[in-house]
């Protein structure tokens, strides 16, 4: 397991279409790998922002940690909705850790998560918005997200400390009561309709 790329950014305007209406909001979604070593506090990433602290952010979603093995089926939707090929680089998902190896069917909640000094622990997956259909370039793949299960995982910092790409990751089994998989499984369970006939 190793983290590929630190991602932050600072808040700023995205359009989106609501009710028919193009508006601008502002987010934080708009993630650029970062060279050299990030300090990662209790809250986050130092020069990471969140726009709504109500749905992201926080103590128990300080860090968005992102499967690097999922980025060829977001190139694949891309090309296949907006008829073209999409370059997504790390960070694209609006992820804070790019990772290899850490997939949502192999942690649970209370899994922890050592880079160098720090060390972060899984909270719950993420529930995607409206603003990750319009920072991907079309709404669907919200309930793309949602019915193919990857979602990334919100973590929460245990210790803080300084990473950077390239850093190993050691995985700490928690109590390994709820999977992520199953959150994942009962936020989809009835409420969407299958995008994949």
């Amino acid at each position: 397991m190793q983290l590929i790329s630190v991602n932050t950014a600072r808040v700023g305007p995205l359009f989106v279409n609501l009710s028919g209406q193009a508006q601008s909001v502002m987010t934080g979604i708009r993630k650029q790998a970062v060279a050299g070593a990030v300090m990662v506090n209790r809250l986050g990433l130092a020069g990471d922002e969140q726009a709504d602290l109500t749905v992201h952010g926080g103590l128990d979603k300080a860090v968005y940690a992102y499967a690097h093995e999922h980025y060829g089926f977001w190139m694949d939707a891309c090309e296949r909705v907006l008829k073209k090929r999409v370059p997504l680089l790390p960070g694209a998902l609006g992820e804070n850790l790019t990772t290899t190896g850490l997939l949502e069917t192999d942690l649970w909640v209370g899994d922890r998560l050592q880079i160098g000094p720090v060390l972060l622990e899984v909270t719950e997956p993420r529930a995607p918005c409206y603003k990750f259909g319009a920072r991907m370039g079309f709404a669907p793949a919200v309930k793309m997200m949602l019915q193919a299960g990857c979602s990334g995982v919100y973590l929460k910092v245990l210790q803080t400390g300084l990473i950077q790409a390239g850093q190993a990751i050691d995985l700490t089994a928690g109590p390994r009561e709820v999977a992520i998989a199953t959150i994942n499984d009962q936020r989809l369970r009835g409420r969407q309709r299958d995008l994949f006939p």
